[in-house]
């Protein structure tokens, strides 16, 4: 296995999409199809790698790209011993220092000291004795989501309010255990109007799609019946995502901000993902010249 770069995906992906598999697979397939033939056009080859394969060597690369490694958060020690070995061998995109802070969702109280708004969180340590009902007792919030730092996918993500924390305290308990929590209001917005997903590749907005959840779901998820729709920002959002994107160093060469109006009418940061990022690629498709422009100046670069 030989080319310029190496488009980071997990075993459920490697393949072609197959009837019967996973229902965004041929999504995948599609955007990083749109990625590659950008590549193609600057003389750059890429494949596609499963991250977790044993029998590759990963110096043979110039550069990996992380793309669709959807089942990072539920092999996180794996992941990082790996992340660890591999950017000894080749140069990484995002870099390994900004992929290890963006891992864990202690970043958005990151984000908010350097000036950005996020969405107001709370967390629950690891080995913390609190209860539910105390944490939200404590933020005056009525109702909340509650949901693992270390997470994607809406994995043990809940909806909670004083009724329902006493039956969800059994499954906070267990996961205290070996992982932190993180709290955050439930936004009324998410399920009014959806959540707005904005790309930024080399530091520039690209474009947007919008979130929606199914009715009587609150998880915008597509894998959980969420849709996605073409959107255009606002030059608010656009200036919070561009901004939010330049707060870490060194500069992400891609990645998307999600956000969200609060419940104090305030445009927020729900989420910063520049590790596996769905880059929705194929409702843009010029975004993936300038994805392949980014690759190419980090192939310069190192």
């Amino acid at each position: 296995m030989r080319a310029d770069v190496a488009l980071l995906t997990e075993r459920r992906f490697e393949g072609p999409a197959t009837p019967g598999g996973h229902p965004l697979h041929p999504n995948i397939i599609h955007d990083d199809q749109l990625l590659q033939e950008a590549l193609e056009r600057r003389g750059i080859s890429s494949v596609r790698v499963d991250w977790a394969r044993p029998d590759v060597d990963w110096s043979k690369f110039r550069c990996a790209v992380f793309r669709t490694i959807w089942d990072y958060f539920e092999r996180a020690d794996e992941f990082g011993a790996w992340l660890g070995r591999v950017e000894g061998q080749t140069t990484l995109c995002n870099s390994p220092d900004v992929v290890r802070w963006n891992m864990d969702k202690h970043y958005l109280a990151d984000l908010e000291a350097r000036g950005v708004p996020i969405v107001a969180t709370r967390y629950i340590e690891r080995g913390s004795r609190t209860t539910l009902r105390d944490q939200l007792e404590e933020s005056g919030w009525v109702e909340a989501i509650v949901k693992p730092c270390i997470s994607g996918a809406a994995r043990h993500t809940y909806r909670v309010n004083a009724a329902s924390a006493r039956e969800l305290e059994p499954v906070v308990k267990e996961l205290l255990a070996t992982e932190s929590l993180m709290l955050q209001p439930f936004i009324e917005d998410i399920v009014r109007v959806g959540e707005d997903t904005l790309m930024v590749i080399d530091g520039r907005y690209t474009h947007a799609v919008r979130k929606v959840p199914k009715s009587g779901d609150f998880r915008v998820q597509q894998d959980h019946g969420g849709t996605v729709h073409d959107y255009t920002p606002t030059p608010e959002q656009i200036e919070l995502a561009e901004r939010a994107m330049a707060a870490r160093k060194p500069t992400l060469a891609y990645g998307r901000v999600d956000m969200v109006r609060d419940n104090e009418g305030r445009m927020a940061v729900m989420e910063l993902e520049v590790i596996e990022p769905e880059l929705w690629l194929r409702h843009h498709p010029p975004a993936a010249e300038a994805f392949a422009e980014a690759i190419a100046r980090n192939l310069g670069a190192g």
